[in-house]
């Protein structure tokens, strides 16, 4: 599965993607925060009036679509 650390690598078209999917995301964190999954979760939740479950849940949903659209070649 495709981590945050491989999408700060991609960053330029992963971000339109991830802002997208979570529009109140901290730019700016993203990089601290894609080194720490549980973060990240804990930023998503704040941010986007989620319980940690539900963060956790969103962000390995947007994660196992975006590995989904990179082994059928939709990067």
């Amino acid at each position: 599965m495709k981590s945050m650390i491989d999408l700060a690598r991609d960053r330029a078209d992963a971000l339109a993607r991830i802002r997208a999917r979570f529009p109140n995301l901290d730019e700016g964190a993203l990089s601290v925060l894609g080194a720490d999954p549980g973060r990240l979760e804990a930023h998503l939740a704040a941010t986007h009036n989620l319980t940690a479950t539900e963060a956790h849940e969103e962000l390995a949903d947007f994660l196992y679509v975006e590995t989904l659209s990179r082994e059928l070649g939709g990067d």
